[in-house]
């Protein structure tokens, strides 16, 4: 989820690295074996002058991959480095790798992807297939842009970059980046997919800070509220888009699918009952309202008398059952249980609670 925004911060720093006419180099997360704090995936870009963007472990392997960096920068000749832990845990931490783990990092010379960063705008899923070079030669490895219904770039031969285009299909649908054999070359294959989006339903104060976690963790944050006045950039500067509509055009105003999670808090009983009366209608994964649990109550009733409802997906009162005190703290509870439903793990939603929110229990 955050390999997809920090891609693009990544792929900012070149583009501007770029514009100032300085090189730079792009090093990669390309295989990971045993525990490891970053994936396939993570990225560092570094300018001649030093400067950085991004991260490939916990902070503490960055400061070698910069100076292999620079080198490449130097030399122009990509290369693979391993880093290993050892069987001493607390040695394996201290190296960010983790406990027994392996770290194949891939650092290449780096323009702007221009491309790459459209991609990421239109939020289209695909997949860069980039052919790993080895260390001893120069210039970049070839790489070819996978989409579920195209293909930009190539590989050499036909027949690898036709067998490529189908392996990135293969992944793109599994969601799962690496390296691969194709005849006979490695190629690494680095899936991005675009970010679930957070709409939140309601531009009270109480919802600047969960906009601001939200976008902070990685979720592409919609906004919506029917009074304009409560939209703007200066409320909501994490928010990927602002949106007025009220519950009857919410359908019509912005994408609302499986990968869509949604929090109603306009503290309206008539508006967010429209809200929510749209959403149950929509295949979005999760609905969780603010309020008592009464008042939730009270809509699925109505709700219900209208037809039947698939309530499974509601969670009223919003959020995890750890004692909050304010915006902040109820805001960090509603991320942390939209994160444990999307992951499919087990925890102690607030809406499990018969006694009330805040009263104290053994």
């Amino acid at each position: 989820m955050k390999q997809w925004l920090e891609t693009r911060a990544v792929l900012d720093f070149l583009a501007g690295v770029r514009r100032e006419r300085k090189p730079a180099a792009l090093a990669t997360v390309v295989r990971v074996r045993g525990s490891a704090y970053r994936h396939e995936g993570a990225k560092l870009a570094v300018a001649s002058d030093g400067r950085c963007a991004g991260n490939v472990s916990g902070g503490c392997l960055e400061q070698d991959v910069r100076e292999v960096a620079l080198q490449v920068i130097r030399s122009r000749a990509p290369g693979l480095r391993s880093y290993c832990s050892s069987a001493d845990e607390i040695a394996a931490w201290d190296l960010g790798v983790g406990c027994e783990g392996q770290v194949d990092v891939y650092v290449e010379p780096a323009d702007a992807r221009p491309r790459e960063r459209e991609l990421l705008d239109g939020r289209r899923p695909f997949v860069v297939c980039t052919m790993l070079v080895g260390n001893r030669e120069t210039g970049n490895g070839k790489r070819l842009l996978v989409t579920a219904d195209g293909a930009e770039g190539e590989l050499g031969a036909t027949d690898m970059t036709a067998r490529t285009v189908i392996k990135g299909r293969e992944l793109l649908e599994a969601g799962q980046s690496g390296i691969h054999e194709i005849a006979g070359r490695s190629i690494f294959f680095d899936v991005l997919r675009p970010p679930p989006q957070l709409v939140v339903l309601g531009a009270g104060d109480d919802a600047r800070p969960l906009v601001r976690f939200a976008a902070d963790v990685g979720f592409r944050v919609v906004v919506v509220d029917r009074r304009p006045g409560y939209l703007t950039a200066e409320r909501f500067p994490g928010a990927a888009a602002l949106v007025r509509s009220g519950g009857d055009e919410l359908a019509g105003a912005t994408a609302l699918d499986v990968e869509c999670y949604a929090v109603v808090m306009n503290h309206n009983f008539a508006d967010d009952q429209a809200y929510l009366r749209a959403l149950l209608k929509t295949p979005v994964s999760y609905i969780g309202m603010l309020g008592p649990r009464q008042r939730t109550d009270r809509m699925l009733r109505t709700l219900a008398a209208e037809g039947p409802l698939d309530e499974g997906r509601v969670y009223g009162p919003v959020g995890l059952d750890i004692g909050t005190d304010g915006a902040e703290q109820v805001a960090l509870a509603v991320i942390a249980e939209v994160l444990a439903v999307r992951s499919g793990r087990r925890t102690r939603s607030l809406r499990e609670r018969l006694a009330p929110i805040h009263a104290q229990t053994d």
